[in-house]
Parts: C-alpha cells; sequence; structure tokens
C-alpha cells in the first residue's frame, strides 16, 4: 500500500467522516426532544466500531486469504446484523420512522466520491477495473442522482412516492450488484472474478472501512427509505 499516493486515503477518510456526520444527523433529527441521547449513544457504537476495524486492518488481521470463514465476513456482518435488528424490531423502527427521508436521500451522494476512489485504487491495482465505472459498476448514477430524488421526489418541492421507490430499488440493486461482485474478486477460496487483480484494497486500512462502514450507511440509508415509502400513512419528510 506504500506506493498508493496519500490523497486517496485522504479523500476516502473523508468520505467516511461526512458519511458518519450524515448518520449522525439523521438521528439527531429523529430524537424526540433534546434530553434523548441517541444519536450520542449510536454515534459512540459506530465510533467504537470505526476504531476496532481500522485498528485490526493495521496490524493485518485481515490479510489471511485462506483462512475459513474468510476474514471479510468479520468485517461485514456485524453491521448488517446491527441493521437487520434494527430495522426489524418494532421499538427501534418507530424511531427510525422519524429519520428524514431527504437526509437519508443526500447520504448517498458520497457515492460519488467512493467511485472515484475505487478507481484511483484500480489504478494501482489494488482491486480490478471490473468493480469501477469502467467495468460493471454503475453505483456512481446513484450518487449522481440522489440530490435529484432528494429535491423532486421526497422533498419539498414536489413528491412521488412511487418515484421514490423505484429509485431506492434501483439504487439498491446497484449496490447489491458491485458488492457481489467485490467479495466474488477478493483473494478467497470462493474467487470467481479477476483472478489476475484482485479486490486486495479492502483488507487494508482505511479501505477496510468501505465495506465495514460506508456500505452498512449506503445499505441502511436504503432500507429505512423503503419502510418510511411503503408506510402509507408516513409522511415524506
Amino acid at each position: 500500500m506504500s506506493e498508493l499516493p496519500s490523497y486517496v486515503s485522504g479523500v476516502f477518510l473523508a468520505i467516511v467522516a461526512v458519511t458518519f456526520g450524515f448518520l449522525y444527523y439523521s438521528i439527531k433529527l429523529a430524537q424526540p426532544n433534546k434530553s434523548d441521547q441517541s444519536a450520542i449513544i449510536v454515534s459512540t457504537f459506530m465510533m467504537v466500531w470505526i476504531f476496532i476495524l481500522s485498528i485490526l486492518a493495521l496490524y493485518g488481521m485481515f490479510l489471511d486469504f485462506e483462512a475459513m470463514p474468510p476474514p471479510l465476513l468479520y468485517v461485514i456482518l456485524p453491521p448488517l446484523a446491527a441493521i437487520i435488528i434494527a430495522v426489524s424490531k418494532k421499538q427501534s423502527r418507530v424511531y427510525l420512522m422519524n429519520i428524514p427521508i431527504t437526509t437519508l436521500t443526500y447520504l448517498h451522494i458520497v457515492r460519488v466520491p467512493v467511485e472515484i476512489v475505487l478507481w484511483w485504487l484500480a489504478g494501482s491495482q489494488l482491486l480490478p477495473y471490473l468493480l469501477t465505472f469502467e467495468g460493471i459498476n454503475y453505483d456512481i448514477l446513484s450518487g449522481i442522482s440522489a440530490p435529484f430524488v432528494a429535491i423532486f421526489m421526497v422533498g419539498l418541492r414536489s413528491k412521488s412516492r412511487i418515484g421514490a421507490i423505484l429509485w431506492n430499488i434501483i439504487a439498491l440493486g446497484l449496490l447489491v450488484n458491485v458488492v457481489g461482485h467485490a467479495i466474488l474478486s477478493t483473494p478467497t477460496p470462493f474467487q470467481l472474478f479477476a483472478f489476475d487483480t484482485p479486490n486486495i484494497a479492502v483488507f487494508h486500512f482505511p479501505f477496510v472501512l468501505l465495506p465495514g462502514f460506508v456500505v452498512p450507511a449506503v445499505l441502511f440509508s436504503h432500507l429505512v427509505s423503503l419502510i418510511k415509502l411503503f408506510d402509507k400513512d408516513g409522511e415524506l419528510v
């Protein structure tokens, strides 16, 4: 990783910070009163998780590509489990319904710089061009279209529940597409793609925070948005 220009890591860390800020702000807006400390509690857990992943990656704990189960599972499963619990429990779902869908939609703008970082990483042969907008990754379209959806489909100017549902489903499909190919491009016993240039960037700091934090944040935003959109009695706010 020493040959990688320092600005690539810097830009990615800025993406992580912005994503964190969006999540904190979203939860803050959902708090029913000023005495509620949910935003502080959740953000503390997020910071602890980011710290743990960063330390483990810095010490090379995810680099045993022959290990079973694959180390990447330990990066993906905890945030995925947290999201499933959050959206499935009745008490937390009531809370999540108070998060403004416009804020959740604006969060997807981070997908644009993420795609640029992936392109830089591919140029340094740390992941295949397959995972960039030059390959099968069209996720950048979700980031580019996010502000328009936030303004014209769920924002104050106009609202289109059907349009917003379709956009979230399509954008979620684009996310699943690139994540699936990214997992199957890693140097594990399950690798199916990119044998010449495998996806190794996500096993190193700070890029381990892509599958461990940024992608789960994007997934969380889609799921909560869809829950709100399919609730016909809910307000598109």
